[in-house]
Parts: C-alpha cells; structure tokens; sequence
C-alpha cells in the first residue's frame, strides 16, 4: 500500500477529524458511534491509503479528556485497525485514486462500499472483543442485535459521504466540498440532539411528577421509580424493540399516576376501605389514562396504565379481562407491582424477602398473573438480584393486613389469600 502523503486534502480532512465531535452522534441512550470513516474512505479516494491510516490515527487525539488511558489507547488502536482493513480492502480490490475515481466512477463506488463494509464488521468485531471481557449487559450478542445489525444499513448509507466528498473535492471544490457535505451534517446531528435533550427533559418532569404524587405515603416512596426498572429488566430479557422497551419503561413509571386524584385521607387510612373508598381506589387506572391522555405515548403504555389490575383469571378491575385479553404491558406491570409491594415494606406488614415474593408469584400464576410471564420475571430476578430500599418500620398500631397500594393481589380489596400472608 502507498505510503502517506501529506497533501491538501490530508491536512484538511485531518483537522476536521480533530474536531471529532462533530463525527460522533448518539446512537440510543448508551452507544456512541463514530463518522470518522466518512472521512477515512474520502481519503482512500483521495490521497491514497496510507493519509487515511495516519488521519485515522490523527483522530484518536479528539477524544474525551475524561476517558482512562486503557480506553484512549482501545480506541486510538481502534481507529488504526479499521482504517487499515477498509484500506487493505480498497488497495486489493484496485480502487481507484485521485483523478482516476473520476474517469472509473462505479470502481469507485464498489470498492469504498466494500471498504465501508469492511470498516463497519472489524469496528464490531472489536467492540464484542472488549464486552466479551466484561461481565454483565451488553453482552456481545446483545450488542450486534441490537446496536451493530440495526444501524448497520444507515452507516453504509453514510460512508457514501466520504466517496460524495471525494468526487466533489476532485471536480473543483476543493475545501468548500467539506462545507458541502459536513455543514449539513451538523446542523442534522444538533436537530437530532435537541430531541434527545426534549426526551430527557420530558422524562425528567414525568419523575418529579410521580415523586408529588408518592409523598401522599410514605411507604410507597419510589416505587413507580421501581416498577420501572424492573419492567425494563423483564423487557431486555424478552428482547423487546428498543421503542418497545422505552414505552413499557414510561409504562411502568406512570401506572400509578391517577393516584393523583385520590385523597390522601383514603391512600393512608390505616383500616379496611368502605365501597366509596374502595371505589375512589379503583377509579385511579382511569384517571391515569386521562392525564396522560395527551402525550403522545404509544397506545400500549395508556392501556398499560388503565388495565395494570387485571387478573389473569379475570376477577380484576376496571374491565375484568382475562388471559391474553388483557394488554401485554399490563400483564408485566401487574407482576413488577405486585413484587416491588410484597418486598417494600408497608404501615401494616414488613418486607417480605426476595425468594418468598417469588414463591408467591410462582403460586399465583393463571390466576392472578401471567405464568409465563411469572416464570420469565423468576429467572430475571434470580440471575440478577433484586435491591430492596430501607424503609420506615412498620406501625405497630395498624393490624389490618390490607394493601392499599395493590389491589390486584387477592380479592374484595386488600391482600388477602397467599399474597396477605398469616392472618
């Protein structure tokens, strides 16, 4: 392969790819990935494999000040990996080079691709290589399901720039084919991260909302907070969509917020609910969908929250709906409520322990829950641990043993049968 040449388009592509910012966009709330091969591939065009090797390896002196030095160094050693495998691709499948990507456009064109392609599997080879050395999520496989395969096609789509900005270069442009190309890509990325900060804000507000609505009791303090996280754990181990699981998460958060509508004196009477409290209690999946009404949520998170007390043998509430009639969120939500409720304590009862809510669980599947959805729940919980909160005691002075957080374990209100425990 040539060797380095430092021309026009290695230094100016150079310091762009110093700018590196501007080349890393967030890819879902975890990953980042990198552009930089956009301009990698133009420099394959360009000047020729070995500028592109040095301006990849330029590029590693753009990152986060912040990263530990073993991370500098992966991701330095990175850089230089893919751009030398996309290169080795490129000069042995005779891509073409300065004038030449003119007068031989579809070479040009195949061999970047190839190059691209090329880029993207070692780029993902060696992610799975470092996660493979980490215990715990993301998993490997997890990863190229769900980050590598999806966005594989777009990021292919995207190396197209580099042989756009190399054409353009060549036919006369010259730097302004930078302003071209990564202008618009900019303005693009600052669009896309305007969303993402509305989502976070949006999230953000949804929390402090569900905290006002929790100091009505004490004992129930973050527990939408709860509900959420381990419906989420459910939804990684179900292998959900990734707009799936974001949607039963805000599911999870929000199937309590129509408490809001329900007075403090009924949600902390400490004795048993007479029918018109007993019905203000039942009417709060109801006014939840009301609220949330005009977000615009997926439907299944405002079935989630109006249908999270239904049985599985039909004898809950609001629509008494059985089986797999009832949503497939509020099948989930209604295991996660029950369990974060028997494992918190509660003014009339302590905690119970993590094993003995799953026995539970486990006794109540077909009639109050899921059974495959429990058996699911079980197994997430026992490979990853559940972490309890220390709460108040209970009060010594309250003997009834009723819930007024769930409704759906037991029937007439309360908790009664296995979930209530000893009379």
């Amino acid at each position: 392969m040539a060797h380095a040449r430092i021309d026009a388009p290695t230094i100016c592509l150079g310091l762009l790819m110093l700018a590196g910012t501007v080349l890393r966009p967030r890819v879902g709330q975890v990953y980042r990935t990198s552009l930089d091969y956009v301009l990698v591939i133009a420099l394959y065009l360009l000047s020729g494999v070995g500028s592109a090797i040095l301006v990849g390896a330029v590029g590693a002196l753009s990152q986060d000040r912040r990263h530990p030095l073993v991370k500098k160094v992966f991701n330095g050693a990175q850089s230089v990996i893919c751009a030398a495998a996309g290169g080795m691709v490129f000069h042995f499948a005779g891509g073409p080079t300065g004038d030449a990507v003119l007068s031989h456009p579809w070479d040009a064109i195949w061999t970047t691709t190839a190059a691209n392609a090329t880029w993207l599997v070692v780029n993902a080879l060696l992610l799975c290589v470092v996660l493979s050395l980490e215990p715990g999520d993301p998993t490997p496989a997890t990863f190229l399901r769900k980050v590598a395969l999806p966005t594989s096609p777009p990021l292919l789509g995207y190396g197209l720039l580099g042989l756009l900005l190399a054409v353009a270069w060549l036919s006369g442009l010259g730097f302004l084919s930078i302003l071209l190309i990564f202008v618009p890509l900019y303005v693009s990325r600052w669009a896309l991260s305007q969303y993402e900060a509305e989502r976070r804000a949006q999230a953000a507000t949804m929390r402090a909302f569900i905290q006002v609505i929790e100091t009505k009791d004490l004992y129930t303090r973050g527990h939408s907070e709860r509900v959420s996280e381990g419906v989420g754990m459910l939804g990684r181990h179900l292998e959900l969509t990734d707009d799936r699981q974001s949607a039963l998460e805000h599911a999870g958060l929000l199937h309590d917020v129509g408490k809001v509508g329900v007075p403090t004196s009924i949600i902390q009477k400490p004795g048993r609910l007479d029918d018109s409290e007993m019905d203000a209690i039942r009417l709060h999946p109801a006014r939840g969908v009301e609220l949330i009404g005009n977000i615009p949520f997926l439907e299944e998170v405002k079935s989630a929250v109006l249908h999270h007390h239904e049985k599985y043998d039909g004898s809950g509430y609001p629509a008494g709906l059985s089986g797999e009639n009832i949503p497939y969120f509020a099948r989930i939500i209604g295991i996660v409520d029950a369990f974060d409720c028997l494992t918190s304590t509660r003014s009339y009862r302590p905690a119970r322990g993590v094993e003995e809510t799953l026995q539970i669980l486990i006794q109540d599947r077909y009639t109050h829950f899921d059974p495959n959805l429990v058996d699911a729940y079980v197994e997430v919980i026992r490979r990853h641990g559940w972490k309890t909160v220390d709460q108040p005691a209970p009060d010594g002075s309250v003997v009834v043993t009723i819930d007024h957080d769930d409704l759906s374990l037991g029937s007439g209100g309360g908790a009664t049968g296995n979930a209530a425990g000893p009379d």
